[in-house]
């Protein structure tokens, strides 16, 4: 639809999502998260995509935060259900079957961050900052900043973090390992397309796996991962895409995956 708050363009296995409010820095009301939401479920769906792109529109954002003009007359049931909306459309892209890599080119502050970390793998910009300022308006991250912060950069960077409310630039971002890639910005998009037609062209199934197990492993004990770890593996022999595979390393060929 003409009114939609995203853009969606599909590149040879890539589809690409960019959040277009770019008058607003992509900010993040509720039209915008139920639309993301859609899109994953609609990406997750098709067979013919196979790694996706977040980005924001404009050169200055990616996305600068939850849309306040919209909280600020939030009541207090109000505000959790808006944090609750948030939430689910960030686990569905946490949980997608197919890798989502977000696309930094500027500001990932608030719920900017905060989807940009639901992601896979980010790829960001020299020129792009991050952070988590809802402490000068308040308010504490609601859209899971608190929790993905602490396991992708550790207690102490998290705290600092949120409590101060004052971000990052790219690289010290990358060395907290909040972003896995800091590039050139003029680089930004050739980077992560070439990162995601890597992913497209990977075996669909195992690249499935492998989300499963790293997002089984990351909420319960070691032996539980590595139990569920052993499953998914056996049952990566039932596959052809195994078995095409591993003929075509013994034949030094490259292999034609089929998601089968």
């Amino acid at each position: 639809m003409s009114d939609s708050p995203l853009l969606i363009d599909d590149r040879d296995g890539v589809r690409v999502i960019t959040i277009n409010r770019p008058d607003k820095l992509n900010a993040l009301n509720s039209a915008t998260l139920d639309a993301l939401h859609a899109a994953f479920d609609d990406a997750a769906g098709h067979a013919s995509v196979r790694a996706v792109v977040l980005t924001g529109a404009g050169p200055k954002a990616f996305v600068a935060g939850a849309d306040i003009a919209e909280m600020a007359g939030l009541r207090p049931v109000e505000g959790r259900d808006f944090s609750l909306r948030g939430q689910r459309m960030m686990r569905r892209v946490e949980l997608m079957p197919k890798p989502v890599i977000a696309m930094i080119n500027g500001f990932a502050l608030g719920g900017g961050l905060e989807l940009a970390m639901c992601c896979h793998l980010r790829i960001a910009a020299d020129t792009a900052k991050v952070g988590q300022p809802e402490i000068n308006l308040g308010l504490i991250p609601g859209f899971g900043g608190t929790q993905r912060l602490l396991r992708l950069a550790g207690r102490a960077a998290a705290l600092e973090l949120c409590l101060t409310g004052t971000p990052i630039d790219a690289a010290r971002a990358q060395t907290l390992g909040i972003v896995n890639r800091v590039v050139p910005a003029a680089d930004l998009e050739s980077e992560t397309m070439a990162l995601a037609t890597t992913l497209a062209n990977a075996a669909p199934l195992a690249l499935r796996g492998i989300l499963d197990c790293i997002n089984i492993g990351g909420e319960s004990a070691i032996g539980e991962g590595l139990e569920y770890e052993a499953a998914q593996f056996g049952l990566a022999f039932a596959t052809e895409d195994m078995r095409e595979g591993t003929r075509a390393f013994l034949e030094r060929r490259k292999p034609d995956f089929r998601n089968r």
